[in-house]
């Protein structure tokens, strides 16, 4: 009677033993492989793999892509930046030229005034005023010397500038001016200096045929004004170059 149940006793073991591994083995199957056996699983990972490797694939592809058009871009905006400092650096470049910029520099400074008034023989006319031309010879040879650019009582002398006697005034640029005319030009001190002083030049021939007072004076800086009136050219236009 004891031996019977001893062995039922061991089989009642045996049988929860084996439904433990059998609930055991039916777990791991749903938690890991989802119920799919082992082999199936890894094929499906490989699946998977290797539509997440394509689809990298398909990303790098559209970065490089993007990352061209970006370069085109910025190679554009460079080479039209670069256009667009040359237009500005030759539109600056001319407007020096055509005296619609103020300018600084070296040069020179000239005052040319009327003789010392004798108070035993008073005039009642200007010297220089009469003889205006004299103003002309001495812009003439300071652009000779190289002048860049020049002003006479802050008037700036252009290609369309004109100075001209009217009554008692001598009219630069429409503008009535009178002595002592103080003439700035902007160039190589030295060399403009020379030019003014050169034995029976302009100056000598102010100071010892007309008794004009001259005097030359070189400057580390110079400021020349800007001419201010409004140039308009109803007549000429453009020629369109022949290839």
């Amino acid at each position: 009677m004891k031996s019977i149940k001893g062995q039922l006793a061991v089989g009642i073991v045996c049988v929860v033993l084996g439904l433990v591994l059998a609930l055991q083995f039916k777990s791991v199957q749903t938690n890991y492989l989802e119920g799919i056996a082992p082999a199936q699983k890894a094929q499906e990972l490989t699946a998977e793999l290797k539509k997440i490797r394509q689809e990298k694939q398909q990303l790098l592809n559209e970065i490089n892509t993007l990352e061209a058009r970006i370069n085109e871009i910025q190679e554009a905006e460079s080479k039209e930046d670069a256009l667009i400092k040359s237009l500005s650096a030759d539109l600056e470049k001319y407007k020096i030229i055509s005296g619609l910029r103020s300018v600084k520099g070296p040069g020179i400074i000239v005052a040319v005034d009327d003789p010392p008034v004798d108070p035993e023989y008073p005039v009642d006319y200007s010297t220089i005023m009469l003889n205006y031309d004299l103003l002309l010879s001495l812009l003439n040879k300071l652009n000779d010397a190289g002048a860049e650019a020049i002003s006479v009582n802050d008037q700036r002398i252009v290609s369309r500038t004109e100075i001209s006697l009217a009554g008692n005034n001598v009219n630069i640029n429409s503008v009535p001016t009178a002595p002592p005319f103080i003439i700035k030009a902007i160039g190589n001190p030295d060399t403009l200096e020379a030019t003014l002083n050169i034995r029976f030049g302009i100056v000598w021939e102010m100071r010892e045929r007309h008794g004009l007072q001259v005097s030359i004076k070189k400057q580390d800086e110079v400021i020349v004004p800007r001419y201010n009136e409004i140039i308009k050219f109803r007549y000429a236009k453009p020629v369109e170059e022949k290839e």
